[in-house]
């Protein structure tokens, strides 16, 4: 059901690499990409071994510990988003904490293919009535769309 409301890839975030077979064969026989996740902590040999893994792109968390939204981002990200480009081919995404513009501009200048936002955008819609919450909720996805060039 899910690919036919135009979803194109499942995000299943405490999965570990080994226990994903199951998962990537269904979505695969709905033509859906499994993308997987890569920490600050993950080691290099395993980072190669996830991206080799995930489909579509490979998701880099930019924080340790928890989601929600941050102040700024850690300059360490770049030097990971690095890291991720010397095993893979595959686009980079970096999420956890992204809540501004400047930090979508910012991710995109350490040459992350992509930004991920999650938390401030729930966070948003779950202030005040449902109508203004997604104005809120557009509003800021078009700042953060538009941070990047």
């Amino acid at each position: 059901e899910i690919s036919e409301a135009g979803v194109s890839g499942l995000l299943v975030p405490d999965i570990p690499l080994e226990e994903t077979d199951e998962i990537r064969a269904a979505c695969n026989k709905r033509g859906l990409d499994l993308v997987l996740l890569v920490t600050p902590t993950t080691p290099v040999d395993r980072m190669a071994a996830i991206a080799k893994k995930s489909q579509g792109f490979v998701y880099l968390v930019s924080v340790t510990g928890v989601t929600g939204v941050q102040d700024q981002l850690q300059s360490r990200v770049g030097d990971l988003v690095n890291m991720l480009h010397t095993v893979t081919d595959k686009p980079v995404a970096v999420g956890f904490g992204v809540s501004k513009p400047e930090h979508a501009k910012q991710i995109i200048s350490w040459g992350a293919e992509g930004v991920i936002c999650g938390s401030a955008l729930v966070k948003l819609l779950a202030e005040g009535a449902p109508a203004q919450g997604l104005k809120s909720m557009e509003k800021l996805a078009k700042e953060l769309r538009g941070a990047i060039p």
